[in-house]
């Protein structure tokens, strides 16, 4: 099992690559918010050994902490997340006017930006909550203070967790049949739930779902755009 991590995310890493290839139009989304993303990576020291511990390349997690996988899914999730509402419904992005920047609901808006990693620093720190629940809760606080200041994005941000949830259950089920006792043996089971949903822990999925919320409508956010339909777009 040394080299299911590292297998497994290249597979959503070449997931990644053929939305890339074969949707030209969503290819300056995707780079940009993967290598947004990427860093986030760096972070599973935070993550390993108290949620998980997985066979690394180099076994780089055991000794480390850090490993070369998490930054491989990390770029891969990124750019997905950010498109696969956009893929799914047919949706374009075109920028927000002048005078919408200009509402009093953005008067927050690079405050706003900052509440994930605000929260997760006063949960980490003032808790002892694992850091999943940690980084999960401040995912899921960061899509509500998102739908604030974008009320526009509600129903991307709410069906884009849903439609992520759905992707990574098919994605992190596909390794259970191959190798059945994979969460047992590296995930630290006995600091969770112990809530498998076919097999697969309950935080694996709300993490999921509120990857999916918040990252969906981010790039919209981060940068002033907004979304509509591409019949639209081909009528203009």
């Amino acid at each position: 099992m040394q080299y299911v991590w590292f297998i497994w995310s290249l597979i959503i890493l070449a997931l990644w690559a053929i939305i890339y290839l074969l949707k030209k139009g969503y290819r300056k989304e995707m780079l940009k918010m993967s290598l947004i993303t990427m860093p986030f990576g760096l972070t599973e020291p935070l993550f390993v050994p108290e949620y998980w511990f997985p066979p690394s390349l180099f076994d780089l997690a055991q000794k480390t902490g850090f490993d070369i996988e998490s930054l491989i899914f990390s770029f891969a999730i990124g750019g997905i997340g950010v498109v696969l509402y956009n893929l799914i419904f047919k949706q374009n992005l075109i920028e927000v006017d002048h005078t919408e920047r200009n509402h009093r609901r953005h008067l927050l808006h690079k405050y706003i930006l900052f509440i994930p990693a605000l929260v997760f620093l006063i949960l980490a720190v003032f808790t002892t909550l694992n850091h999943i629940y940690c980084g999960t809760l401040a995912i899921f606080i960061g899509g509500l203070s998102t739908l604030y200041c974008r009320p526009d994005l509600k129903r991307k941000i709410w069906v884009g967790g849903i439609l992520f949830t759905i992707l990574y259950f098919i994605y992190f089920g596909s390794i259970l049949p191959f190798y059945p006792q994979y969460v047992e043996l590296y995930w630290n089971l006995d600091n969770l739930t112990h809530i498998l949903v076919l097999g697969i822990p309950i935080e694996e999925l709300l993490f999921a779902f509120t990857f999916g919320m918040y990252w969906s409508g981010l790039y919209e956010h981060l940068y002033w755009h907004k979304l509509i339909s591409l019949n639209k777009t081909h009528n203009q």
